[in-house]
């Protein structure tokens, strides 16, 4: 029996565009790298797919690929646009009526598909530059839930919850066509 290696199912681990993380050094540096691998993870993990984004492929949970994008476009937004840079920026995707329309509402349509990439992808932006562009990662600002919130405990929280979900994507894209990987 042949070992491979699971990254090399999705990227070939020679091309993996998430290596070379430091592993010393600046804490901030430290910090967007390993926030960037956790987001690649993700694009990797739903990369060639199209509509099958919005299967929920592990009943009876209502997740899917589709769903676990729309939900980290709104926790990109709640937490650098409106806790961090104070904007008034309301989710794109949840709900006062339904908390859970970022997963509820992730429906296999192309258009839906393509929209929600466009916003993931505004919202990254609109994170990584407010990161490179903060004067340090003690910058402080507001959210209801823990009150004071500073920039690394936002990129930190991020680590995580990427981390968590990109544990969920992996269960998800195994289900939909095999792929597995790291």
């Amino acid at each position: 029996m042949t070992s491979h290696r699971r990254a090399a199912f999705f990227t070939g681990a020679e091309t993996d565009p998430r290596s070379g993380a430091p592993t010393t050094g600046d804490e901030r540096a430290m910090l967007v790298h390993i926030l960037r691998t956790h987001r690649t993870t993700l694009e990797i993990k739903c990369a060639g797919l199209g509509e099958e984004l919005g299967r929920r492929s592990v009943e009876p949970s209502a997740l899917s690929l589709l769903g676990l994008v729309r939900h980290l476009t709104d926790v990109e937004r709640r937490w650098f646009r409106r806790g961090l840079a104070g904007q008034d920026a309301e989710p794109l995707y949840a709900t006062p009526d339904n908390a859970d329309q970022d997963f509820d509402g992730a429906v296999a349509d192309p258009d839906a598909v393509a929209a929600a990439w466009a916003a993931w992808r505004a919202e990254v932006e609109f994170s990584e530059t407010f990161t490179a562009e903060a004067a340090d990662l003690d910058v402080t600002g507001q959210d209801p839930w823990p009150g004071a919130i500073s920039l690394r405990w936002v990129l930190i929280h991020m680590i995580e919850e990427y981390a968590r979900h990109n544990g969920h994507a992996d269960l998800l894209r195994e289900r939909i066509d095999g792929a597995v990987g790291l």
